[in-house]
């Protein structure tokens, strides 16, 4: 995968299948409803004689409400049953669900549309934990951030096309009701073809057995995922991005009529620019996390939000026609550009922050409980954007204009970011680390696939310079616990990185004996929980760019704790600004250039019996060769 592009997937049966009828699924969704809020709208009369507004508010919370209820149900018969035949039922219920709107559409029934529409909801209910959970048995850890940013950048492209086809087609004189009837039954049959080619899915937990009360099951599923704090927080982020999304996006219709003076085109053009920039940013992920889980791109993504979130506010004030426009003419007015720009990196950065999110649930929690953690999130989700209606409602309430809704929800996305990433320093180190490796260097890791996923590890690098704990952190795919220098532990500024990293500060013995002891006391309990443990065994940096010798300290690790150990080699730091070289800092700094490169090798794991300081310093050496 690291080879090749993410959409090789599509290619690939283990994906493409899954994708198609997902995709489809939320193509459908989007046809169906898209239609009835237009016919409802445009065409009342002929329909109901219930008020237009109480329908349009109706319809969305009926397609939500399933989401409460069911949300627990799903994610057990996910965890319980085959996904892909579980995904084949689904798509036959929507099949069934279209004919019941098929004759709610032939016969101008209103209540059996409607019904249709709660139907659908449940559609996507029990549809949702499949979705997350099979990725994650298809695909290897460093495909699932490309994976997931297909799937999402498949979701988003899909709720466009159906709203713009839903709108095509039921306006289309005089067939519209019947393509729409006819259209959305054939997208479903289409999708079920699709399930068919979907490969076996073993079930996570077949002897699950199944608590049909939704409350308890609901309280049980979040009490679980809350033990994991990453998992949980992670959760809570997904969920707080759909309530972003739901603020901005139901204030465009309006926001493109009264203050852009567009007709229904203009709300068109705002939907696909924001769809657009979520699938461009989903599918960035890959490019900007070198492949693994990425979470230090959760900030950047949410940074981001804030920023255009503001900046659209602003852009709005600047924006003065006051003429009715069409789409071709609103693009020529003067600000519109900015607008759209800013509505494009508020998806962009959408996608960038909620890809890692998703990929990091899949991997952090246990695979027994997934399909339940994303049923638990998806009510989350339910909940957040039931929230944010009535904040919305509150805003325009106390005489909030659109624009200034935009940037009250982007002042508070950034309160809620800060709060989320003060509980989980975990992101936010990563996401300085992120910005330090792809600022100043362009780290290329090799055979980095051999760090374990799971379970204990102790791993041995050279010590080049003050950066080598923060290019190995931003290189791994997990979290690692750092043995290093109690001096360059307290530095100023990058201490906070190796204390919210929970690094494990060092002293020899001549210095403070009880430090000493207290940190090999410290890494056993690292390795008894399961975690990685990174050690320079040559105690100090290298003044001269050659490997120091390597101490003993490795011997009392794996003497507590066997575990494998993995030699690391950094190449590339030497005379860099942050090592030790004594010639001029700013002569060297411009001599290696911006972005200059460096590498992190990774060699093969050395069983625990066969570990000496000497063969470690040998294998390390070896793995650095020449270049320093």
């Amino acid at each position: 995968m690291s080879q090749q592009s993410q959409f090789s997937l599509l290619k690939q049966r283990r994906f493409a299948p899954f994708f198609w009828t997902q995709f489809l699924g939320a193509f459908n969704d989007n046809v169906f409803k898209t239609a009835l809020l237009t016919i409802i709208t445009y065409d009342a009369l002929d329909w109901t004689t219930m008020d237009v507004g109480l329908l349009n508010n109706l319809i969305p919370g009926l397609f939500i409400l399933p989401f409460m209820l069911f949300s627990a149900t799903s994610g057990q018969l996910a965890d319980k049953f085959e996904k892909g035949r579980l995904a084949r039922y689904v798509k036959l219920l929507e099949i069934g669900i279209m004919l019941i709107a098929g004759a709610g559409w032939m016969t101008h029934t209103l209540w059996l549309l409607v019904a249709a529409v709660a139907g659908m909801g449940i559609h996507s209910t029990l549809f949702g934990p499949v979705k997350y959970a099979y990725l994650p048995q298809h695909l290897k850890t460093d495909e699932l951030i490309g994976g997931n940013g297909v799937i999402e950048m498949g979701t988003f492209v899909g709720i466009l096309l159906g709203e713009v086809l839903g709108v095509m087609l039921v306006k289309s004189e005089p067939w519209g009701i019947q393509l729409v009837a006819g259209g959305t039954l054939g997208i479903a049959v289409l999708g079920w073809l699709c399930s068919l080619r979907i490969p076996l899915s073993p079930a996570a937990e077949p002897d699950l057995k199944m608590n049909w009360n939704p409350v308890t099951e609901t309280i049980r599923n979040i009490g679980f995922s809350s033990k994991n704090r990453p998992v949980f927080l992670s959760q809570l982020g997904n969920s707080w991005f759909w309530f972003y999304g739901a603020i901005v996006l139901a204030q465009f219709p309006v926001y493109a009529k009264n203050y852009l003076h567009g007709n229904h085109n203009v709300f068109i053009l705002l939907l696909m620019v924001f769809s657009f920039g979520v699938g461009t940013g989903s599918l960035l992920c890959e490019k900007l996390s070198g492949h693994k889980v990425e979470i230090g791109l959760v900030p950047f993504g949410a940074i981001g939000m804030s920023l255009f979130g503001f900046d659209l506010y602003l852009a709005s004030a600047g924006y003065t026609n006051t003429a009715q426009v069409d789409m071709h003419e609103f693009v020529r007015q003067a600000g519109s550009h900015r607008i759209l720009a800013d509505i494009a990196l508020i998806g962009i950065f959408g996608g960038l922050y909620i890809v890692p999110l998703f990929a990091l649930i899949q991997t952090r929690c246990d695979p027994k409980h997934l399909s339940r953690t994303i049923a638990g999130m998806n009510i989350l989700n339910a909940l957040f954007m039931v929230v944010a209606t009535g904040v919305a409602i509150l805003m325009l309430t106390l005489k909030f204009t659109i624009p200034e809704i935009f940037g009250a929800t982007a002042v508070l996305n950034g309160l809620v970011a800060i709060y989320i990433f003060s509980l989980v320093p975990e992101f936010l180190m990563r996401f300085v680390a992120w910005i330090l490796v792809h600022t100043i260097h362009r780290v290329r890791g090799v055979a980095t696939e051999r760090i374990p996923e799971h379970g204990a590890a102790v791993l041995v690098c050279n010590h080049v310079s003050y950066m080598d704990a923060i290019v190995i952190m931003a290189s791994s795919p997990r979290p690692i616990r750092f043995v290093m220098d109690h001096r360059i532990f307290k530095l100023p500024f990058i201490s906070w990185v190796f204390r919210t990293a929970k690094a494990i500060p060092i002293a020899s013995s001549s210095e403070d004996p009880w430090l000493m002891e207290k940190s090999f006391v410290d890494i056993a309990q690292a390795l008894h929980e399961g975690e990685l443990v990174c050690i320079f065994p040559e105690g100090k940096l290298t003044s001269n760019g050659e490997i120091n010798k390597f101490k003993g300290g490795i011997m009392k690790i794996i003497q507590r704790t066997p575990v494998p150990v993995y030699p690391l080699a950094l190449r590339g730091l030497w005379g860099s600004l942050w090592s030790r070289d004594q010639s001029n800092p700013f002569e060297r700094t411009f001599r290696r250039g911006p972005f200059s490169k460096l590498e992190l090798i990774v060699g093969e794991a050395l069983r625990p019996e066969e570990v000496s300081p000497e063969l470690l310093q040998e294998k390390v050496s070896a793995l650095r060769g020449e270049w320093k």
